[in-house]
């Protein structure tokens, strides 16, 4: 996957998870919290989300390169960029 079908992804699985929250706004570098009203739970979501997926398994010791759009982006783009929707 590229990057942008990336970026699609993860806007599309913060959409599922938070139907009503405004993402035509997201700037790339700052933090998913300080922009949606997401907690532990919806972090987590997104995680599994990305397991069920495209089988991308998120160790959580690497939860911190997910904070924005842009490190998750450059976290899963090496991960990812053989990958097709499963």
């Amino acid at each position: 996957m590229k990057a942008e079908d990336i970026r699609e992804a993860v806007a599309q699985i913060l959409a599922d998870i938070d139907p009503d929250e405004d993402l035509s706004e997201l700037k790339d570098d700052v933090p998913f919290r300080e922009q949606l009203e997401l907690d532990s739970m919806d972090f987590l979501d997104i995680v599994m989300e990305l397991r069920k997926r495209y089988r991308v398994q998120v160790p959580e010791e690497d939860y911190g390169q997910l904070a924005s759009m842009a490190s998750t982006v450059a976290y899963l783009e090496p991960r990812m960029r053989d990958l097709e929707k499963v």
